[in-house]
């Protein structure tokens, strides 16, 4: 059986899973510049489940936009933490039904016995760190793309 390919998700729904660090590495690039209002957060204590609605970038098909000559696209994603023990926020206010982020990565810290820190940084110097028990992440595309509200491709310096 051959690898995936990056070119494989383009014109279907995401859903990924991430247990290891190369593919944290591919969930992080894809909810690269992630719009992401502050009150879409919620943390289940009970399930020990952290979850974002993001408005994802569609990187995946940014090349194909281009070759056609298409608006570039979003799409709402949920972002999903499992096993979590406890999340602490520095300049996050997910009670701010007015703050909007930009999820800029996503990073994991192992500790022992599989246990670590997983790391969401936010533009602005903004960031959650969640203790989990295991490395245990999930991407799900739940909409249709539409057009990016800006019409750009986002670009850093």
């Amino acid at each position: 059986m051959a690898d995936a390919r990056f070119e494989d998700g383009a014109d279907k729904p995401l859903k990924l899973k991430a247990q290891d660090a190369d593919d944290l590495a591919v969930v992080s690039a894809l909810v690269q510049d992630a719009v992401v209002p502050a009150a879409q957060m919620r943390f289940d204590r009970d399930r020990r489940r952290f979850a974002l609605l993001v408005n994802r970038f569609r990187w995946e098909d940014k090349d194909g936009a281009q070759a056609r000559k298409r608006s570039v696209e979003r799409v709402q994603a949920i972002l999903f933490i499992d096993d979590v023990m406890a999340v602490r926020t520095q300049g996050v206010n997910p009670a701010d039904k007015d703050m909007v982020l930009s999820l800029l990565a996503v990073d994991f810290a192992p500790s022992t016995d599989g246990m670590g820190t997983l790391t969401l940084t936010f533009a602005g110097d903004g960031a959650l760190a969640l203790d989990v028990e295991a490395l245990d992440v999930g991407l799900q595309d739940v909409t249709r793309p539409y057009v990016a509200v800006s019409g750009k491709t986002p670009s850093h310096d």
